[in-house]
């Protein structure tokens, strides 16, 4: 288990309840590494400013880590994390590596904008 404050996904039950309790889902996968732990900071600092966002982490190494890393849309991806953004349980973008603020808050807003 990852040691952070975000709630964590520990088994494919948990991932498919996360999708489908939240319109709007960040997870996060990866390790405690230093590519990681930026991300997993930055999801801790932005949870009370996006309430309509459920921000998960999810070991990387653990089986349940499959359901990220086998993604289409991750396919590609080299580096750790990888971070999928889900609307209403479709991947809406999908990044690697490490991110900044500016990077993160870009796609949550591009992506998870309140709907009217």
């Amino acid at each position: 288990m990852l040691q952070t404050g975000l709630e964590h996904i520990e088994s494919e039950e948990a991932f498919r309840q996360a999708l489908e309790e939240n319109d709007n889902v960040m997870i996060c996968c990866g390790r405690m590494g230093p590519m990681c732990l930026p991300v997993y900071d930055i999801m801790e600092t932005l949870t009370p400013e996006y309430p309509h966002v459920a921000f998960r982490d999810m070991a990387f190494d653990e089986p349940v880590g499959r359901v990220v890393r086998d993604l289409p849309e991750t396919a590609g991806f080299t580096g750790l994390p990888f971070t999928v953004y889900f609307r209403e349980g479709k991947v809406v973008a999908a990044t690697s590596s490490i991110q900044t603020m500016d990077q993160v808050t870009a796609v949550l807003d591009a992506k998870f904008a309140p709907q009217a």
